[in-house]
Parts: structure tokens; C-alpha cells; sequence
């Protein structure tokens, strides 16, 4: 079907007057053209009369031809560009930027990748990165783990042999596409989303030791794949000193079918933090992409880190990261997505919810994030070196994402994380390989608080006293580096910056509501941990204290710390697993703490109006307890029944009557 006819805009005039000028030079050309073989003809003809018919036939087509063109241009001229083209009022499926297309001065391009243009209030040109093809491509896939889906494994797939080199199950690994296909969680909003259309090209640096074949070539396909590869200048893979045969030569041979990809090799172990170093050394793009080696980048994810990046170059932005199952490699987002980095005071990676003053009305726009998780970023590369890059005094891995964050915002940069741009990352079941003797991930933190974090370092401190007599090394450099780029003060980054994380992770911890041993009224027995493994169900035990500091142990002591969980240890020990009940009627049990109410959320002397009862508000159940078989299980709430009741050795009212008032 035809059309509606079209006016023709300015755009179109702008390509009809470059059009219409070049026929008039090419038309003049020829004119000349034809004019000096005319008179070359003639003179041949004076000199060679004996091929009179040949010649004579050459010199009257070129006055023929030259008559013509008089004609044509005389024509040109009378018309001129005032004129409209004869099909401007025709009906026709040609649009006017398919028009535009014929123009000399449009670009060239991919087909698959040319996308419609937009524009900023500045003039700059926006553009919809999305690669069309490959995602309807990925929609149609099915197979083993295709579209994030978990692998059903079977009981042989799940033996210890599967994870004991890499920490992961790399059977399940195996069998799975390297180019599988993972669904699209971002939020709808990334959809129509548009880019700067000129972005700075990265290197995407890969290090890696000892890293299971098929993960690590999945990683590469997937930023082939999902990549424009007009903005990957190189993939650099960059291998620690790993001593797996299938990391040699075969790697080199896949990897020459790649002309993006190079592989670079450490002469002795030197960790993750100086392989990632020794990679962005040698880096030829704009900008540097770090990845972990078992990655897997999801759909459109390099645009919106390289856009941030073009708009101010001293941002350095990381994708949300997104959990690859270590067991079944099911993808799924994290638990509360998109929130903010932080950390605790013995420095362990934390995440804390987007404060109401920071909360964007899209959420899918980036959003500040004072610390990184460490693994997964893009940064300018001259600003990278003009930071100092990493600590070259930090060993192996561990501390390297707190000094690069705290050197970002102290020194002039900012910090972002992209939700639009997602990154899927294997969390091991435990690290596989050796840290070579003498190396401490303490000492690294000591020189991140030394270098770093002035009298705040002091916290730290205070709940790891064994810090204040372990050498950082020789600072001076990085504290000189420091003063040289300007650098603010750690009181400025926690004040401007993380201002919201005393809130979660207060310097100075609060008092406790309660803490020692949970004594059972009904039973005269207590809490015990059983020497506390995660998972495990508290059970009931007979008291030991009393009997002497020989029977005297700490798994019966715990505390209800301000945070209203219930986690074993006194107040003076910071433990990182709390009670959590199960489904009604099933036992309590210890999980990891994750500071946030919730699902850990306790009250004592609870809404039922009976004292001493460990109410649990989600469940709307208390907790109780069975002395023939010793379990400790959540059951409904009867204020009459005693196995219901738990006193605490020791215990605040202070503290108390405020959780109960709120």
C-alpha cells in the first residue's frame, strides 16, 4: 500500500542541493573531457588520412555526446535546486531518512546495528543501541540452562569432584551453550532508553588463574554477543600464572579465531589486584571494563557505562550485578537488587537500600553508590592512571574496592551504579586455589584504613584489635599521592558521601537490648548453638553456666543487639549469623545476618501482652520448645504456656522499652 505524499523537509532540500551541485561538476567534467579528445581526433585525422572512416566515426559521437550534455546542463541551469524533484509529489514507501541515505555524507553502516537518531538540548545525537536480531535470536534459543533457566541435575552431577577445582559445578558448566541466552530483567524503562550516539570505545580486561574452561570462554562469548563491537577496542585475557594445561596452547588456538581478543601471561603468581593492573597497563581503548573471568554480560550492557562515562569522565560506573547459582547456574537478580555499597566496621562488603533523598522517580536511572563491590567497572583510562590506579603495595585480592572507592570520591571523582547496564557473576562455593604464604587480606585492609580513612580507622580497630600491631607496609607513596590529587577527608566521604550507612553500621555500635544465655522457664534448659554452623538448628540443652569456667562454653551465649536480631556470641564479639525461624512449626535456625529487620526481626515482651515470649512479627508465631527431644520451634503464640517463656541472663530495659514502643 501506497503512502501518503510528503513535503519536503530541510534535511531532504540540504541532499537535493548536494546532489544537484555534484551533477553539475560531473556534466562540466565531461564536457571538458570530451573537448580534448575532439581535438585529439582532429589532429590524428590531419596526420592519418588513411583511417579517415575510423576516426571520423569517433569525431562525430563526441559531438554528438558534447551536444547532448550542452543540452542537459542548459537545462539544469533554466531549472535550478527552486525546483521540486519530479517524485517529491509522487506516493511512494521511501521515507525521508531512507532518502537521506543516498546522501554522500550520510555514514556507513552495519544494517543489523543502524539505529534511528535522536538529540540532546546540546545538540548531541542520541541513539537506540540495541541489537534487535541477536535479541530475537536469543528469545527463540531453548536447551540447558537458555534463557538463565536452573540445569536439572542429577545426584552424580552433584558430587564434591564437580566444584574442588574451581568452586563452582563445573560439570553442570559444560554442558551448557557458551553462547546461551539470559532473560532480560532490567527494568522496562531500559527498553527505550537512548544513548550518546558517539561513545568512547573500552578494552575489556579479563583476568584470570586457574579458571574452568567452558566459564571462562562463556564470559568472552557473552561480551562478544552482547556487545556493539564498534565500541570493544580489545578484549585483554589476562592469565595469573595458571598451570592447567587447557589454559595453555588449546586457549590460544580458540582464541586466535577472535582478532578483538588477546591473552597476556604473568612470569610468577602476582593476584588478582596486579593482573588487573598489568592488563589496564597495556589497555589501547578509552575507556577500561574490568570483568571477573566468570561473567556472563547480559542484553545492551556496555552503552550505558560507556554514556556516563562520555558525560563526565571522572565517573566511574558499575552494572548491577546479578547471581549466577554455583549449583544449577539458574540467573537471577540479587536479593533487594538495585541498592547501595557500603560496609561494616570490620570492613566486609554490605549493601544498604536507596535512601528516600536519593531514590530517582525512574528507577532505572543510575544512581550514586559510595562503595563498590569490586569485580565488575568501567573507568576512563587516563583518569584511572591519574588516580594512581590500584595500591601496587595491596597482595593477591581483598581492600582494592574500598581504596579505589574512597580514591573516586575523595579526589574530584564520582561513583555510580548503572541498572540499565547487568552483568550476571558465579559466586563460588568457596575458594579453589591457595593464597600464597605470608599474604594476609588484613594487611591490605590495614592499608586501605592507613592510607585512607584518618581517625575513622580507629573503628576498625576497636573490633579487630589484632590490626593495630600488623604491618601495612611502606604508605608513604600513597599517602603522598593522596595530597598531591587534593584529596578530601574521609570525615567529608562519610558526612557527603555515605551518610546514610551509620544508620545500618554505626562507628560507635549501640547498646544491646539483651545478652548471655537464653534460659527456657518450662524446662529449666537453655539455647544452644551446637558450635554454630550455618543452617544448623539451635537445640536444647542443659545450662552450663554455673558449673565452672571448664563447662563454661559460647554456645550458649547470645546477644539481642539493636539491630532486634538474635545473634550467638556477647556483644563484645561480632558475629555474622542470626536466629531465624522457619516455617510454622519448624525449628529456629542461624543464617547469615543481613542487618535489615525483616525476616530477623525479634521482639521480647511481645504484643501478645505475656512476658518473656520471643514473639517473631512476621510469622505471627513465638517461639517454643519440646525437652523430650530437645528441639526449639516456632509454634503459635498461648500466653499460658511456659515452654513459651525465655529469660535472659542479662538485659537492658532501657533499650528494651524502646523496641517495644516502636
Amino acid at each position: 500500500m501506497l503512502s501518503e505524499p510528503r513535503p519536503w523537509g530541510l534535511l531532504s532540500w540540504g541532499c537535493y542541493i548536494y546532489i544537484h551541485v555534484y551533477i553539475h561538476i560531473y556534466i562540466y567534467f565531461f564536457f571538458l573531457l570530451l573537448l580534448a579528445i575532439q581535438l585529439l581526433l582532429h589532429t590524428v585525422h590531419a596526420h592519418s588520412p588513411h583511417i579517415y572512416s575510423l576516426w571520423g566515426w569517433a569525431l562525430r559521437t563526441t559531438e554528438m555526446t558534447k551536444t547532448y550534455l550542452l543540452l542537459l546542463l542548459t537545462a539544469l541551469l533554466l531549472l535550478g535546486p527552486h525546483t521540486a524533484l519530479p517524485f517529491s509529489t509522487q506516493t511512494s514507501q521511501v521515507s525521508a531518512q531512507d532518502v537521506c541515505l543516498a546522501c554522500p555524507s550520510c555514514r556507513p553502516g552495519s544494517h543489523s546495528r543502524q539505529k534511528k537518531t535522536f538529540f540532546l538540548g546540546d545538540g548531541q545525537k542520541l541513539k537506540d543501541w540495541h541489537d534487535k536480531e541477536a535479541i530475537r535470536r536469543d528469545a527463540q534459543r531453548v536447551g540447558n540452562g537458555e534463557q538463565g533457566r536452573p540445569y536439572p541435575m542429577t545426584d552424580a552431577e552433584r558430587v564434591d569432584q564437580a566444584y574442588r577445582e574451581n568452586g563452582f559445578n563445573i560439570y553442570v558448566s559444560d554442558k551448557i551453550s557458551l553462547n546461551r541466552s539470559l532473560p532480560d530483567i532490567r527494568h522496562p524503562n531500559c527498553n527505550s532508553k537512548r544513548y550518546l550516539e558517539t561513545l568512547p570505545n573500552t578494552s575489556i580486561i579479563i583476568p584470570f588463574h586457574n579458571e574452568g574452561w567452558s566459564s571462562l570462554l562463556r564470559t568472552v562469548h557473552s561480551v562478544l554477543n552482547r556487545s556493539p563491537p564498534e565500541l570493544v577496542a580489545e578484549i585483554v585475557l589476562v592469565d595469573d600464572f595458571s598451570d592447567r594445561e587447557h589454559l595453555k596452547k588449546p586457549l590460544e588456538d580458540y582464541m586466535a579465531l577472535f582478532p578483538s581478543v588477546r591473552i597476556l601471561r604473568t612470569k610468577k603468581r602476582e593476584g588478582l589486584i596486579r593482573t588487573r593492573m598489568l592488563g589496564a597497563s597495556v589497555a589501547t581503548g578509552d575507556v577500561i571494563t574490568f570483568l571477573d573471568s566468570h561473567c556472563e554480560a547480559n542484553v545492551n550492557w556496555l552503552p550505558p557505562l560507556l554514556d556516563r562515562i562520555a558525560r563526565n569522565r571522572k565517573t566511574i560506573v558499575c552494572p548491577m550485578i546479578d547471581v549466577i547459582d554455583h549449583d544449577d547456574f539458574r540467573y537471577e537478580t540479587q536479593a533487594g537488587d538495585a541498592m547501595r555499597g557500603a560496609f561494616d566496621w570490620e570492613m566486609y562488603y554490605k549493601r544498604i537500600p536507596i535512601p528516600p533523598e536519593l531514590q530517582k522517580a525512574d528507577p532505572s536511572d543510575p544512581f550514586e553508590s559510595p562503595v563498590m563491590a569490586g569485580g565488575l567497572f568501567a573507568v576512563d583510562r587516563k583518569w584511572f592512571w591519574e588516580l594512581g590506579g590500584y595500591d601496587p603495595g595491596l597482595e593477591i585480592w581483598g581492600g582494592e574496592q574500598y581504596e579505589i572507592s574512597f580514591k573516586v570520591w575523595m579526589c574530584g571523582g564520582r561513583m555510580e551504579d548503572i541498572p540499565c547496564s547487568r552483568v550476571g557473576h558465579i559466586y563460588r562455593k568457596y575458594v579453589p586455589y591457595k593464597v600464597p604464604a605470608g599474604v594476609s587480606l588484613a594487611r591490605n585492609l590495614k592499608r586501605v584504613a592507613e592510607v585512607w580513612m584518618d581517625e575513622y580507622a580507629e573503628y576498625i580497630y576497636q573490633r579487630r584489635p589484632e590490626y593495630r600491631h600488623l604491618s601495612a607496609g611502606d604508605v608513604a607513596a600513597q599517602k603522598k599521592l593522596r595530597s598531591s590529587l587534593n584529596c578530601k577527608s574521609f570525615k567529608w566521604f562519610m558526612t557527603k558521601i555515605a551518610w546514610d550507612l551509620p544508620k545500618f553500621y554505626p562507628p560507635v555500635e549501640p547498646p544491646a537490648a539483651a545478652w548471655g544465655e537464653i534460659r527456657n522457664v518450662g524446662t529449666g534448659l537453655c539455647a544452644d548453638t551446637k558450635h554454630g554452623a550455618l543452617g544448623s538448628p539451635l537445640r536444647l540443652e542443659g545450662c552450663v553456666r554455673g558449673r565452672g569456667e571448664a563447662a563454661w562454653n559460647n554456645m550458649q551465649v547470645f546477644t539481642f543487639t539493636w539491630r532486634e536480631d538474635i545473634r550467638p556470641g556477647d556483644p563484645s564479639i561480632r558475629r555474622s549469623s542470626a536466629l531465624m525461624p522457619s516455617p510454622h512449626t519448624s525449628p529456629v535456625t542461624l543464617y547469615d545476618c543481613h542487618s535489615m529487620k525483616g525476616n530477623q526481626l525479634w521482639k521480647y515482651q511481645s504484643k501478645t501482652g505475656c512476658d518473656k515470649t520471643l514473639y517473631h512479627p512476621v510469622s505471627g508465631s513465638c517461639m517454643d520448645c519440646s525437652e523430650s527431644d530437645h528441639k526449639i520451634f516456632m509454634n503459635t503464640c498461648n500466653p499460658s504456656s511456659l515452654t513459651q517463656q525465655w529469660l535472659f541472663e542479662h538485659t537492658n530495659s532501657t533499650v528494651l522499652e524502646k523496641f517495644n514502643r516502636n
